[in-house]
């Protein structure tokens, strides 16, 4: 499994957070990009964040991930997401893109989505909730990457999927869904963890 990369996706503006940042809001105690670093990490494969620049307020939450800075991301997450597989490195097989405002996504998931991978030429392997609704992460094998490469715009690799063999792979509860873009989707999670 050591050929899997993650790639944290970081890059964003957290344009709908009325000025706050999403990936800097507390959860456990610490920042969640901060979780969600500690949580790839844990799963031992090499792991890599995007940021908007290395000297971004995000950069003190990375910890041991490899920083891949995105100088042109207000183009949106295509330029996220063609850095970070520019920047893997050559052996790499597949890639597990994860964007980082997913606070329920665990080292277990990310592990249980590994162990389904089947090589560089396999099958794009989809999270998804317990109910079959397709989320993230997304592992790509190597056979995509030179279409990840050519990805524009925001839409992610939307469009890559749609004409793909992919392969849902069932995570808990709705911990494949759960990503929290907005003050009132914060504050909704917030209250429901808190019942």
């Amino acid at each position: 499994m050591s050929a899997i990369a993650i790639l944290l996706l970081a890059a964003g503006r957290s344009s709908r957070m009325g000025g706050r940042d999403k990936l800097l809001e507390q959860v456990e105690d610490q920042p969640l990009l901060q979780l969600l670093c500690r949580r790839a990490a844990l799963t031992a494969l090499p792991s890599f964040v995007t940021l908007p620049s290395k000297s971004h307020p995000r950069v003190d939450a990375t910890g041991t991930a490899t920083i891949i800075p995105v100088p042109d991301a207000d183009e949106g997450m295509g330029a996220s997401i063609r850095r970070g597989i520019a920047a893997l490195p050559p052996l790499t097989e597949g890639v597990m893109l994860l964007p980082a405002d997913m606070p329920e996504v665990e080292t277990q998931d990310m592990m249980f989505l590994a162990c389904h991978f089947k090589g560089p030429d396999g099958p794009i392997l989809r999270a998804c909730a317990s109910d079959g609704t397709p989320g993230h992460p997304v592992l790509f094998p190597r056979r995509c990457f030179a279409d990840l490469l050519r990805l524009q715009g925001d839409q992610g690799a939307r469009s890559l999927l749609k004409g793909e063999q992919v392969q849902l792979v069932p995570l808990p509860g709705n911990r494949a869904l759960t990503d929290l873009d907005t003050p009132e989707a914060w504050a909704a999670w917030r209250a429901r963890r808190s019942q």
